[in-house]
This record gives C-alpha cells, structure tokens and sequence, in this order.
C-alpha cells in the first residue's frame, strides 16, 4: 500500500435509447458529446452525458458516480468531468432519485445497478478500459459494483474449470453456463446469493480501475454532526421532503433489506484491479479510520492517498488533485 498529497477548498432535453444504439453513433455527434437516457436492469431511467476526450474510443474511459444530492448537471460533476477529459473519455450520470434520472435514491444500495448501466454504456463507444471514479455516495457504489463484477467474471472462470468455491459462495457448472452462486445472501441486488449476482444482475460487469474519493468504509454511521444531518434527511419522512424540495432529490422511505455489501467488505474482492483510495484530511463527514480500514482490508498494491486540508467529495477536491486521479486512471493496469 502506498500513500502520496492537496484538494481545498447546474438542463438540456434527453433522447432516449437503446443499449446498442449508441455503437455506430456519428463521429460529429460525438465530438461533442452525446446526452442520453439509460435503462437499468429494474427498469430505472438514467440520465447520463458521454464525452469523447483527446483520444476517443482508443484511450480509456473514466465513468463518474458522484455524490448523495448531486447529479451531472451540477457544477463539481462538471469540473470534475472537464479535468477528466484531458486523459480519457468521460461518462457523467445522475443516480436514480436525482437530477433528471427516475426513482427515488436508496442511498448506496440500488445505485451499483445505475452504475453498471453507465459502464456498459461506457464500453458501448469501444473503450477496451473502463475506470470508474467515485465521490461520497459514489465512493461506496464503485466498490461494491467493481465486486460484483469481479465475482461474477470468478463465478464465469469457475463454471469454465467445471464449478469451484468463488467468494463466499459456491459456483457451478451447468451445460457449460453459470448455474448460481449458494451461500448467504449478502447482497440485495436481485437476488443475489453469496457475492456476485452471476444471472441475478443483468449488466454488472467488471472493469479495469477503481478509485473511491471520500468513500465511508462502513454503514449507518452517525459520528459526526453532518453524517447525523444526513441520517435525518434519509430517514424522516420531514427530512425526506427537506431532501426533495431543498436538495433536489428524492429519497425512498423504505429501509434496506436485506443490507447491501458493506465498502470494507468489498474492496478485499476486487483484486486484482487497481484500487485507489483518496480521503482528505478534514474531511467533516468521514474521519480517517474509514480510509483506512478500506486500505487495511484492501490488497496490498492498493494505493492510499491521504490529502492535507482536503474537506469532502467533489466540492474539495481541486484541479490538481483530479488531474492526478486522471493521470492514475490512465496508467492503471492489471
């Protein structure tokens, strides 16, 4: 594990499609962007923007979640996505709940299916690398989707040697298909039993890099005062409507069940892509232990970059900070 340093400190129409319209999509349009609806595998429309970076669909493609009251539109996302363009293609959404996406957020745990849908999306365009780089909320769901997509890619390789222990469930073999993972349910992502939703999640794929920005390590914490705001936006019913009318997003009244993967749970499953831990400092809403219980549960070429005077998520982290984020998901390689 190493660890390095900085960081301080809103809609356009959208035409839908399909998940194979976007391949032959002219060269023109996608000089300039491309704006679109996505479809989740439980039917959530996601609105997500593609921009195609200095080189195109030869280089990389870096996927942006970002965090519980944003969306794409918003003026951090933009930067941020601005900064990421000098090195890969970038794909920017907006989580289920938010901005001009349907649904209601369910705050970290539906998510991982919005996400695949914009990595598929992502790889659509012919990106052979696909580098997903997550911010708060984000930071959780890029780590618990890249273990789903590492276990169901294991889940794969095991029915190929004819059934074998993946995770913490059993794979096996049937007419040269993935049967079904058994074991204990981990995981409320359509089913899924054991880690992976090997044919219970249509679409989480695995991909090539993984960074986490100001990511908790851990559920239902409360020990800090904006971590306590923010449990009561997500759990009264006063504060889910603070959430709608005054933060733009609209969350589901309903409690997890069962509980999704915890981020300490799932960084140990996602090797061997590259994991890139960034955590600032001052961060108001995660102190330091969740950084590194992440980085202590994580591989051991896991990279933690803790930031001197970094406060939270996008809004702290500046240009230079995200260039480095950039320049690391360039060269990431298994």
């Amino acid at each position: 594990m190493t660890s390095a340093a900085a960081g301080r400190t809103e809609g356009s129409s959208v035409q839908p499609i399909t998940r194979h319209e976007t391949v032959g999509v002219a060269r023109a349009t996608l000089h300039s962007g491309l704006r679109a609806t996505l479809r989740t595998a439980d039917g959530v429309a996601i609105d997500a923007r593609y921009e195609p970076g200095a080189l195109g669909a030869e280089g990389p493609v870096i996927v942006v979640a970002h965090g519980f009251t944003g969306n794409l539109e918003r003026p951090h996302v933009r930067r941020a996505a601005g900064v990421f363009t000098r090195y890969a293609a970038v794909v920017t959404f907006s989580f289920r709940g938010h901005g001009k996406s349907a649904g209601r957020s369910t705050v970290g745990d539906r998510e991982v299916l919005d996400l695949a849908a914009a990595v598929r999306w992502a790889r659509s365009f012919g990106h052979a690398r696909v580098v997903t780089v997550g911010f708060s909320m984000g930071g959780s769901v890029v780590l618990r989707q890249a273990a789903l997509g590492r276990s169901r890619e294991g889940a794969r390789e095991g029915a190929a040697r004819g059934g074998r222990m993946e995770g913490w469930g059993r794979v096996e073999a049937r007419d040269g298909a993935v049967s079904g993972a058994v074991g204990t349910a981990v995981d409320g992502v359509d089913g899924v039993a054991g880690v992976a939703a090997v044919d219970g999640v249509d679409g989480v794929d695995g991909v090539d890099g993984v960074v986490s920005v100001s990511g908790p390590a851990r559920w239902y914490y409360r020990g800090t005062a904006p971590m306590r705001r923010l449990h009561w936006v997500v759990t009264r019913p006063l504060g889910r409507a603070v959430g709608r009318h005054v933060l733009g997003t609209r969350i589901q009244r309903d409690e997890w069940d069962p509980v999704p993967l915890s981020p300490v749970a799932a960084v140990p499953l996602i090797a061997p892509t590259p994991l890139l831990i960034v955590h600032g400092d001052a961060d108001p809403y995660f102190p330091l232990d969740h950084p590194r219980m992440l980085a202590s549960a994580a591989p051991d070429d896991t990279e933690l970059w803790l930031e001197p005077g970094m406060g939270h998520a996008e809004h702290a982290a500046d240009d230079a900070l995200l260039a480095r984020i950039g320049a690391w998901a360039v060269a990431a390689r298994v």
